[in-house]
């Protein structure tokens, strides 16, 4: 039988094989899942709601369809976490704030009920910053989520939980939004592959709405949803899974003409790849700089593409960003909950809320953002892929909301998502992998961006580079050295 430690370091993909094979029951699995958490996350704080009782109930049931013989789904009794920003029915869903804080969904979220569907068993919900206007892990109302590879350090966000509990073993799988970044950040600053599909390839319905408390909805232009893992097979294996029209959102599209599984396997020997270091204008840590420009060397000189430097050309849309962020919120409802909670918000969201937006400020928002897409698609006719670093620093202290210096030049403080930001603009496919370590071993990550809906060949390049660099097997200190429950220490892995 697998100790609890080895439970917590298969793949999603291993752990259903087992569990399907009848060697794992899917209660083992939940409750080697359940003792990681208890062992780290008084630490980590990567989960704000834990469900064992009724993870427990879930796995039961699929033991017992695998001891009857009967069909189970491909994520059978493998333990996932759920971001706190999208809808779980009879779980709380608080999105971090004071003003959600005893909600319980009465419906699942799209994606949660194909998980369910596919057998996965619901571990609980990972924390968030308020309302996701954030790209780190701390909010008003839980402990301050953080990275396993440092805990000093923010584990980046929105989908700072998930990335915290994946790169500690709380689970194989997480699922992410990304609005502006939110898979893709915390992917990168805590080692792990985190995939962006197509607008529109796994829909998102109903977010963290409810009609007793007015404004809150998903950026409806910008947000994707997608997993994150520790290898690209298990991120495929998600995606075969939750991916798929579905009527309740109006930017869904079909998927015939993706492989999710097939695609992590094809050779991309002969693409022609971009590779932007910095888009022509983002400061970027010099150790960002050297780590991603190795990565990006391994495609031309093990992977048999051709790489070429070219920036895309657009100007700066950091600006317009907010602004389109703007035009997806409900400021009326917003400002309402602001002025119920004053006081118990956090305090750049209430700036953001109270911001006397401009009709111009909006308009001007769309036309850059049609801009940045004619830069994009006029690159990415002659390019396969496009590679940049995924952000501009490694993970940096918690409870700020990002550095106000790189590179020896003053910027925003949302300056460092500087890669992520324009890519949720276009709407194209992107996946984070883990690029390299500092010298104070902190993940850095590479982004791969890929043509208008070819989600495979991110995921194929994104494979193809796992394969070369091995990331996979690569855990931190804090999981190496945890204890097991009954006291016995653990054999790194």
């Amino acid at each position: 039988m697998a100790s609890k430690h080895e439970i917590c370091a298969m793949t999603a993909t291993e752990l259903a094989a087992h569990v399907q094979a009848r060697d794992l029951s899917a209660v083992e699995a939940t409750d080697a899942v359940l003792g990681r958490i208890e062992d780290l996350d008084g630490t980590l704080h990567a989960f704000c709601t834990v469900v064992p009782e009724q993870a427990r109930e879930e796995a039961e049931r699929v033991d017992r369809a695998v001891a009857a013989g009967d069909a189970v789904g491909p994520l059978a009794g493998v333990p996932i976490g759920i971001k706190d920003l999208v809808a779980t029915k009879g779980i709380r869903t608080a999105c971090g704030s004071a003003a959600y804080e005893d909600f319980v969904p009465d419906e699942d979220d799209v994606v949660v009920e194909r998980l369910r569907a596919a057998d996965a068993v619901i571990i609980g919900k990972t924390n968030v910053p308020e309302f996701g206007y954030s790209g780190v892990g701390h909010n008003p109302i839980f402990p301050t989520t953080r990275n396993p590879w440092d805990p000093e350090r923010t584990p980046g966000g929105s989908s700072a939980g998930s990335g915290s509990a994946v790169a500690a073993g709380m689970g194989p799988l997480a699922i992410g939004s990304d609005g502006g970044g939110s898979v893709r950040i915390p992917s990168a600053h805590c080692g792990l592959v985190g995939v962006k599909p197509s607008m529109g390839r796994v829909p998102l319905y109903p977010g963290c709405r409810d009609e007793r408390y007015p404004g809150i909805s998903s950026w409806d232009s910008l947000e994707h949803i997608g997993p994150m893992s520790r290898t690209v097979d298990d991120a495929a294996l998600m995606l075969s899974v939750i991916a798929g029209p579905d009527p309740r959102d109006r930017h869904s599209i079909p998927t015939a003409d993706i492989d999710w599984l097939g695609a992590a396997g094809r050779d991309i020997a002969g693409l022609k790849i971009a590779y932007s270091a910095d888009l022509g204008y983002a400061a970027v840590d010099p150790q960002v700089r050297e780590i991603v420009g190795r990565a990006v060397a391994t495609f031309e000189s093990d992977l048999g593409c051709t790489v070429e430097a070219r920036d895309p050309g657009w100007e700066d849309p950091y600006a317009a960003f907010w602004g389109l962020v703007a035009t997806d919120t409900d400021l009326v409802g917003m400002r309402e909950l602001a002025e119920r909670h004053a006081g118990r918000m956090t305090p750049h969201l209430v700036e953001f809320l109270q911001r006397p937006w401009t009709a111009e400020e909006l308009t001007s928002a769309a036309m850059a953002r049609k801009a940045v897409c004619n830069k994009m698609w006029r690159l990415m006719a002659d390019y396969d892929l496009l590679l940049t670093p995924t952000l501009t620093v490694p993970p940096f202290a918690v409870h700020m909301q990002g550095p106000e210096k790189v590179e020896d030049r003053m910027v925003p403080q949302f300056a460092w998502l500087s890669f992520t930001l324009p890519i949720n603009m276009t709407g194209q496919p992107a996946a984070s992998v883990p690029a390299g370590w500092t010298s104070e071993g902190l993940p850095v990550g590479l982004q791969i961006v890929g043509r208008h809906l070819d989600d495979a060949t991110v995921l194929a390049a994104a494979a193809a580079f796992e394969r070369a660099a091995s990331w996979h097997d690569r855990w931190p200190a804090l999981v190496a050295g945890a204890p097991e429950r009954d006291g016995h220490s653990v054999v790194p892995v």
